[in-house]
């Protein structure tokens, strides 16, 4: 598929109506740097253009590499035709602590700057050589608003395009909302058939927050992941009805919601298919199916359990 075929939004917040395709290459993997290199390359080639990657991920690196080795190839024209998003660890979730981060993971990539920075977790983690999952004690009070101030910062100097969000409940937003100068573009969160998370994408809609979708396919693969979207029998009743995969009718049930997505496969028949969820569309009866899809929420079993735990309590 061709980039210019890929959907985008405009993320209001920024200064200059920043655009951002509608899906995401996803870069969170237990695969060596090699491996995301040569899976970047190859999503540039099939018409990625939106990369996510996070300084807790270990991929910052390999998708800089990855970026100039396609620049160098000509398989991009400029850094400019990319959108980059990473995100701020826990353990710099300190005010004094976001500007060295952000300028350490632009000299891991070796950009001059992200489209979108995110809060990775409203929780911060005491600096230290802890171990991960973190224990208890490592947690300490989170300042939201002097991080913030701190990621707002950021954006003035012209470090980030946008600043945004990830794991944000409703409460949180409403709390970040009510001192925010510059109102986060996005809340990334978990978010599938089998996680809907209707409140939250009717708050967010209201407060023209736009939500991206990390594990829209329950991260299939992943030591933490599940086969809960994938092979649910009410989806691939909807996929076979369409000729589809049941990875597709997820994927393309987000995007009619007005969902963005951070999806991610390195196999490249997956990869392929995962873009090929724009020119056919979902009808009433499908998505009354959707709505009763059992609900389960994936983060709570994976290695980042303590932390919804601490974030429930908190909602």
């Amino acid at each position: 598929m061709s980039s210019s075929n890929i959907p985008h939004v405009v993320l209001q917040s920024s200064s200059n109506h920043h655009r951002m395709p509608v899906i995401g290459f996803g870069t969170a993997s237990m695969s060596p740097p090699s491996t995301t290199r040569v899976a970047v390359l190859e999503a540039i080639k099939l018409g990625y253009r939106h990369f996510d990657t996070a300084s807790i991920y270990g991929s910052e690196q390999p998708l800089g590499e990855a970026i100039a080795e396609a620049l160098q190839l000509g398989l991009i024209g400029s850094r400019d035709e990319l959108f980059i998003t990473s995100k701020l660890w826990c353990t710099d979730n300190f005010p004094h602590l976001v500007l060295p981060a952000l300028q350490k993971t632009l000299r891991s990539l070796k950009l001059e700057y992200l489209d979108l920075y995110l809060i990775h977790w409203p929780i911060a983690v005491k600096p230290g050589d802890w171990e991960f999952p973190y224990p208890e004690e490592a947690v300490t009070s989170f300042d939201l608003k002097g991080v913030w101030k701190a990621m707002e910062e950021c954006q003035k100097l012209g470090l980030t395009k946008c600043i945004g969000v990830s794991n944000f409940s409703c409460n949180k937003l409403e709390n970040l909302l009510s001192f925010a100068t510059i109102p986060p573009s996005i809340n990334q969160v978990e978010m599938n058939p089998t996680w809907q998370q209707k409140k939250l994408k009717e708050y967010c809609q209201v407060k023209g927050i736009i939500i991206t979708a990390y594990s829209p396919l329950g991260s299939t693969g992943c030591m933490w992941g599940s086969d809960n979207v994938v092979d649910n029998e009410l989806l691939k009743e909807i996929a076979m009805a369409h000729g589809k995969s049941s990875a597709q009718v997820s994927l393309r049930w987000l995007y009619e919601l007005g969902v963005t997505i951070a999806v991610k496969s390195y196999n490249k028949e997956r990869m392929k298919q995962n873009l090929e969820i724009f020119d056919w569309s979902l009808n009433k009866y499908d998505n009354e199916k959707i709505d009763q899809v059992k609900q389960h929420q994936l983060s709570k079993i994976g290695p980042t359990k303590f932390i919804v735990d601490l974030w429930d309590g908190e909602n």
